[in-house]
């Protein structure tokens, strides 16, 4: 028999068995848009900035399989000096590639600002030149006999660097705009992270727990709703990916802070 209970953990681990499917689209993603941003390939320093979004989904997998384990899955007696070392080793290599990500980001958005002037009028009279149309942030389409009077209907475009890329002006702008919410995105994310970890490290100690629970109403009162802010824009963009992916973390982190809730209670009975 299916309890209450039961369910609510099937449905649980059912978001993060979706989140850990979307990390092929956002492979496929950077590995599309890989040749367009890099056709003479890259350094390997320039690898994070390549695969920003990937090295990102992958690091933000890892962790929110610790913190299950840590504030659910796992009893404190649980808890060895072996798991929390090896707990330990794993988050730090997450961290440092979340942070990492954060500057490819960064990186990433200079790449959108480096635009020149692109002379043509007509987007088809690109075809069989090897030219590429950004329609979105890191998604480019080839320009074809087939798409090239629907791409766009402007007649002034900017080219992306030294790529064979270009967009029209207006489209440059919104990308822009995109760049700019992966940034603050991926920066709130670090802080509420951030503050979860300091939510686990006192309900480890058991102390200070009117403190822990200011910290979570402040990630719950200010710091997600900026984050469903920018899923919310994501979604007004067209990029249902993205929308789709940022909708799943929300719910995830929104479990994870019930299992805080949970162990807090606990703590205090």
């Amino acid at each position: 028999m299916i309890t209450r209970e039961s369910f609510f953990q099937y449905f649980k681990y059912g978001i993060y068995i979706l989140l850990t499917i979307n990390f092929y689209f956002f492979f496929t993603e950077d590995l599309e848009a890989f040749s367009i941003r890099y056709p003479n390939g890259i350094a390997l320093g320039q690898i994070i900035n390549a695969y920003a979004t990937t090295i990102d989904t992958v690091s933000w997998l890892a962790l929110l399989w610790i913190l299950e384990l840590e504030t659910y899955y796992l009893e404190d007696e649980q808890i060895t000096p072996l798991i929390t070392m090896v707990f330990l080793i794993i988050k730090a290599i997450c961290y440092s590639f979340i942070i990492y990500s954060f500057f490819g980001y960064c990186a990433s958005l200079a790449f959108y600002y480096n635009t020149t002037s692109f002379q043509v009028t007509d987007l088809c009279s690109l075809v069989n030149e090897n030219w590429s149309y950004s329609q979105m942030i890191n998604e480019y389409s080839p320009i074809s006999s087939e798409n090239c009077s629907l791409l766009s209907t402007a007649n002034e475009f900017v080219r992306f660097g030294n790529t064979n890329a270009i967009v029209d002006t207006a489209g440059s702008k919104d990308i822009i705009w995109l760049g700019w919410v992966d940034i603050i995105n991926s920066g709130v994310w670090i802080i509420v992270v951030f503050i979860i970890e300091l939510n686990i490290k006192l309900q480890e100690k058991n102390i200070h727990q009117n403190f822990s629970l200011k910290l979570s109403r402040f990630n719950q009162y200010f710091l997600y709703p900026i984050l469903f802010v920018n899923a919310f824009y994501w979604g007004l963009e067209g990029d249902f990916v993205d929308f789709w992916d940022a909708f799943l973390w929300l719910v995830a982190f929104f479990f994870i802070e019930l299992n805080i809730i949970q162990w807090r209670d606990e703590n205090i009975e």
